[in-house]
C-alpha cells in the first residue's frame, strides 16, 4: 500500500478514489477491473489516480482493508456477553457479520476471486480470518477454558462455515433457487457455533 497523504484534501481525494475503486471492483470483479475504470468512476485523471496508488493491487488492498475493518467492527458483540448469554452473543456477532457481508457481497466476491489468483490477497484473506478467530478464542478462554488446540480447530471450522456460507448465500445468491434472509442465516450458523462450544 502507498503512504497515506497528510493533508485533509489529500486524504479526501484518496478516499474518493477508494470509494470509486470499491464500486468498480464490485461491478467488474478483481481480474476484469481496470485503473481507467476507477479514474472514470471517480471523475479524475489517471495521473491523479497513480499519484495515490502505484497499481491496481495497491488500490484493491486499500478497498479490502476498509471492508475488512467494517466487517470486524460489525461482528463485535456490544449488547451481549459470551459469559452471560453465549447464544445471544454469538447471534449478535454472526448477525452483524452476515448483514455486513450481505451489504458488501459484490466486493467480497471480487475479494474471493483475488485470493484465488494472487498470493498477496490470499495472505490478506488469511490474516482477516485469523483476526476474527483470535478475537473469539480470547473471549472464549475467559469464559470456558479448554484445550487450546481443540478450541482453535473448532473455531477455524466454525469461521470457515460462516465465511463460506456467506459467500454462497450472498455473493453467489443468483445461483440459488431462493434468497437467504440474514436473520435466518444468522440463526442457522449460531446454532452450530453454540452446539460446538456450549452444548456440554
Amino acid at each position: 500500500m502507498t503512504v497515506a497523504p497528510t493533508t485533509r484534501k489529500g486524504r479526501a481525494t484518496r478516499q474518493q478514489l477508494i470509494d470509486a475503486g470499491r464500486e468498480v471492483f464490485a461491478e467488474h470483479g478483481y481480474v476484469a477491473a481496470t485503473m481507467s475504470q476507477v479514474a472514470d468512476q471517480a471523475g479524475m485523471s489517471m495521473g491523479a489516480l497513480y499519484r495515490y496508488f502505484r497499481n491496481k493491487d495497491d488500490l484493491f488492498e486499500s478497498v479490502i482493508h476498509g471492508v475488512h475493518n467494517e466487517l470486524f467492527d460489525l461482528s463485535a458483540t456490544k449488547e451481549h456477553h459470551l459469559g452471560r448469554d453465549p447464544y445471544a452473543a454469538l447471534l449478535e456477532a454472526n448477525r452483524g457479520y452476515l448483514q455486513g457481508y450481505s451489504q458488501r457481497r459484490d466486493v467480497m466476491r471480487a475479494f474471493m476471486e483475488a485470493a484465488h489468483v494472487n498470493d498477496r490477497f490470499r495472505d490478506f484473506w488469511w490474516e482477516m480470518r485469523e483476526r476474527h478467530i483470535v478475537r473469539f478464542l480470547g473471549a472464549l478462554n475467559h469464559v470456558r477454558p479448554g484445550d487450546a488446540r481443540t478450541q482453535r480447530l473448532a473455531a477455524e471450522a466454525m469461521a470457515s462455515l460462516v465465511e463460506q456460507s456467506a459467500y454462497v448465500w450472498f455473493s453467489q445468491a443468483q445461483l440459488s433457487e431462493s434468497k437467504t434472509d440474514v436473520a435466518e442465516a444468522a440463526e442457522v450458523v449460531t446454532k452450530a457455533w453454540h452446539a460446538l462450544f456450549f452444548s456440554n
